[in-house]
């Protein structure tokens, strides 16, 4: 029996690169488990007793089911460009946990409402004439992907929606109608359209997109809109600022800012632009961490940024707006990182650890299990090689030198952990060869070592990371 994950394509994720094949295997199965769970969830409602599900919603659910079923047979690319939309992955489990619950939800009806505008919005990516009645729950009627429509009340608020000849036509009773076009290339079932609908029309507010990192791929949705890109994340908890709505300016910056993003990825190795392209589908913007000063420098991690991403919402990255383009390319490199290995564990299991929080991570003041000193290790292996890289790829020497301390530090900090996890008994033999080649690259790397001065700093950061961790974890 074949291995689910052949040995050339796991070696190649251990070092933390990945080919197409490699990629492209990630993605269909965390694709096929997006479909699974959708599946799940319409026959969780058909299971669920009358409190949790009664039956006029359950019948409007398989309405909905019925037009995405419509709208895949009409151009099955649009309509599962939001099927698979990040984003839909979060609100699928909470629905799912709603209706397996004990007790009824009281946000269980306005979670399953929100697959009306689901089927609404795939049924206008595929171009697919329709009428129905949604329900927008408080001020905004979302449609994902797309954009949503102001309603300016507080209180559930029907909306008629119908797509006719390419146009979308919403209307409240008593309020004019808003007219919403998909841009020309906003419909291609490849999925290189540019994105979200636009309208002359105030009430309409349009997702941002973001250009594509290569010419001919998707452009990249900064999606500020969505109500489901945090529910549930527990953003607080692991030391993440609030998701953030952004007036003009603060998308026009996030648009500067990412105007020099591909450049920098890159300088940093053209597996970093492959997977960027591969991976990432949606960006989340947070608010700037409590203390920090908006645009200042952030040499240290968690500084003026902070970043993550959500194992339900495979392909979506949370972020704070980096400072600059270098700094945004290594929150992608970064949080990338995370995005592939647990898209790898999923599919085939890298050890057998317990969850207890007992290990020291330069990176964290608190104790990590086993699973997320693997992770974190993995992302930071990927930042040295980046910043690495991007030190001997430029000959401006302010940008050289940030370079080289975020590289030393970073694996400083690797070199910490790594004989932690090469000790570990509890590796699968697919564990086992991830690690073996994080050892090979770690010392691939040393043998290009950071000029003296930024060696000695980052020796004695992690060195006075791990006093401070050992005096706040005694016990």
């Amino acid at each position: 029996m074949s291995p689910v994950v052949p040995e050339p394509l796991l070696r190649e994720l251990g070092r933390t690169e990945g080919g197409s094949e490699a990629l492209g295997l990630l993605v269909r199965d965390q694709h096929t488990r997006r479909l699974v769970l959708l599946r799940a969830l319409l026959d969780a409602a058909s299971a669920a007793p009358a409190a949790v599900c009664p039956p006029g919603r359950l019948d409007r659910l398989r309405q909905d089911w019925a037009l995405l079923e419509a709208a895949e047979r009409a151009d099955r690319a649009a309509a599962r460009s939001v099927l698979l939309h990040p984003l839909a992955g979060p609100w699928a489990q909470r629905c799912l946990r709603g209706l397996t619950a004990a007790a009824p939800s009281p946000e269980l009806a306005a979670d399953l409402a929100h697959f009306s505008a689901l089927a609404a919005a795939a049924a206008i990516r595929a171009g697919l004439s329709f009428e129905a009645r949604l329900t927008a729950p408080d001020r905004l009627l979302v449609l994902p992907t797309l954009g949503a429509l102001r309603t300016g009340r507080r209180t559930r608020t029907a909306v008629d929606i119908a797509q006719a000849d390419g146009k979308v036509t919403l209307r409240r009773r008593g309020v004019g109608a808003v007219t919403v076009r998909l841009g020309e290339d906003g419909a291609r079932s490849d999925g290189t359209g540019s994105g979200g609908a636009r309208s002359g029309d105030p009430r309409w507010l349009p997702v941002l997109t973001l250009p594509a990192v290569l010419p001919g791929t998707a452009p990249v949705p900064l999606d500020d809109l969505d109500p489901y890109r945090a529910a549930g994340s527990g953003l607080q908890r692991f030391g993440l600022s609030s998701v953030a709505g952004l007036d003009p300016g603060e998308r026009t910056a996030w648009r500067e800012l990412w105007a020099g993003v591909a450049p920098m990825l890159r300088i940093g190795g053209a597996h970093r632009t492959a997977e960027t392209v591969a991976l990432l589908r949606c960006l989340v913007p947070l608010s700037p961490p409590p203390g920090s000063t908006t645009g200042s420098p952030s040499p240290r991690e968690g500084a003026a940024q902070c970043s993550g991403t959500r194992r339900e919402a495979f392909g979506a990255i949370l972020s704070s707006r980096p400072a600059t383009a270098a700094h945004f390319a290594s929150t992608l490199v970064h949080e990338l990182q995370h995005t592939k290995l647990a898209a790898l564990a999923a599919l085939t299991p890298l050890h057998h650890e317990d969850t207890t929080p007992r290990h020291f991570a330069p990176w964290r003041p608190d104790a990590r299990p086993f699973d997320g000193l693997l992770q974190g290790a993995y992302s930071h292996i990927a930042l040295a090689d980046y910043w690495q890289r991007c030190a001997l790829g430029t000959d401006r020497p302010s940008a050289r030198d940030l370079a080289w301390a975020e590289h030393a530090r970073c694996q400083e900090q690797v070199g910490a952990v790594l004989p932690v996890l090469a000790a570990s008994g509890a590796l699968t033999p697919e564990g086992r060869v991830l690690v073996n080649e994080m050892i090979s690259m770690y010392h691939r790397l040393a043998d290009t070592p950071p000029p003296p001065g930024h060696l000695a700093r980052a020796v004695a950061y992690v060195r006075t990371a791990r006093m401070i961790w050992r005096q706040r974890n005694a016990s």
